[in-house]
């Protein structure tokens, strides 16, 4: 269960409301990629996004940067600058053990906001269906 819960929602029902960048679900493809690469820049973790994305919303990169400073404020990554490649210096981001927790949140959400979208939609189709069938001419 995710650790903010609403006083809409209550103790017993997870949501959304506390959770970081809902909109184009940036957040949890972060953490998602973080988990499985191990540690990654921003860089990487941006041409990686759209290969996980959860809306077909294009990710800007401002928007990616920003919930990595969040995550990171929140105790959810830590960052190092990496500066041994030959390059430029590059930030890398790893996940923590209160991300790894915060990822399981997000599933939880997603989980429960997949199971009302799939209500919603056949409730929407068969309403449709029934409003199609009452205006059709009979014979």
């Amino acid at each position: 269960m995710p650790r903010k819960m609403c006083s809409r929602h209550g103790k017993d029902q997870p949501c959304s409301c506390g959770m970081g960048n809902l909109y184009r679900f940036i957040e949890p493809v972060v953490l998602h990629l973080l988990q499985t690469r191990g540690r990654s820049c921003g860089y990487d973790l941006c041409s990686e996004m759209p290969k996980h994305a959860l809306t077909d919303a294009e990710i800007d990169k401002a928007a990616l940067y920003r919930t990595l400073r969040q995550l990171e404020l929140n105790g959810n990554v830590k960052s190092t600058w990496e500066t041994n490649q030959g390059g430029p210096a590059r930030r890398v981001y790893r996940l923590t053990r209160k991300g790894e927790e915060h990822l399981e949140e997000w599933a939880v959400v997603l989980d429960n906001l997949s199971k009302s979208m799939k209500a919603f939609v056949r409730e929407t189709r068969r309403d449709l269906a029934g409003a199609s069938s009452a205006k059709s001419p009979t014979a």
